[in-house]
């Protein structure tokens, strides 16, 4: 069966028309949060602790504060954007179309993950408003936000098929994504922990992604880079594991 690059276009433009209406707030919102980040952590607590591993406390907390909004953007963008046809009723039209599973993931997702590396690129551009940030590896860094971009948009869009309701969308960023993210060396380097509390934080999956973002910064992380990048594969391989089980059994789908 060919690929129908027409059916993935025209979804891809509809989810993209939906961002473009409100633009402004989905842009301006992550941009104050930001700031408000910088001024609280950056100020009050940079002025105490100046430098971590070397490198300027602000600095150090870039990577993680565009890895947190890049997390829950990327959730949001996917799991409302598949949950919205559901919702609505409108799922059957798409699913007795002539487009495959793979091109409805490829539209939605690609939609979400491009709405998600253009605010990553947005808070990027807002730190050096506050801080001097240098990064080592750009091409590495932009293929990294690509990888972590498009992996949160597959959990997102197995939470948009999974979520009964609105708020069961919210439930999974809100309580298990956004804690995680905080404990996950966001605004820390886990080194700075005793040891027993390291280890507990080594079986946060966010750690690695944001350690492996780190590092495309600073050439330094604290873990491995090659563990990161494994961590993230493994993560993307088991969501796309799960979508393909959803859309062969009609999980939450056909019923």
């Amino acid at each position: 069966m060919m690929f129908n690059r027409h059916a993935v276009w025209s979804i891809y433009k509809f989810e993209i028309a939906r961002f473009g209406r409100t633009i402004l707030t989905s842009l301006l919102t992550p941009v104050i949060t930001t700031s408000l980040y910088f001024i609280v952590f950056g100020s009050a607590i940079g002025s105490r602790m100046t430098e971590v591993g070397g490198v300027p406390y602000g600095a150090f907390i870039v990577p993680g504060l565009i890895m947190l909004s890049m997390f829950t953007e990327s959730i949001s963008n996917a799991s409302f954007g598949i949950y919205m046809p559901k919702w609505a009723g409108t799922i059957y039209e798409l699913l007795s179309a002539p487009v495959s599973p793979f091109e409805t993931v490829v539209a939605y997702v690609g939609a979400a993950a491009t709405k998600s590396l253009l605010l990553g690129l947005v808070i990027f551009a807002t730190a050096h408003l506050f801080v001097d940030v240098q990064v080592a590896h750009p091409l590495l860094m932009l293929g990294f936000m690509v990888l972590i971009a498009a992996t949160f948009c597959l959990f997102g869009f197995i939470i948009g098929i999974w979520a009964k309701s609105f708020e069961q969308l919210q439930v999974v960023p809100l309580l298990i994504v956004m804690p995680m993210t905080f404990l996950g060396g966001a605004f820390y380097s886990i080194d700075m922990l005793p040891a027993a509390w390291r280890t507990v934080a080594l079986f946060n999956p966010i750690v690695y992604l944001i350690s492996g973002f780190r590092w495309t910064f600073f050439g330094k992380g604290d873990v491995a880079i090659g563990i990161s990048l494994a961590a993230t594969c493994g993560f993307l391989a088991i969501c796309l594991v799960i979508i393909s089980w959803m859309f062969k059994t009609g999980y939450r789908l056909k019923n």
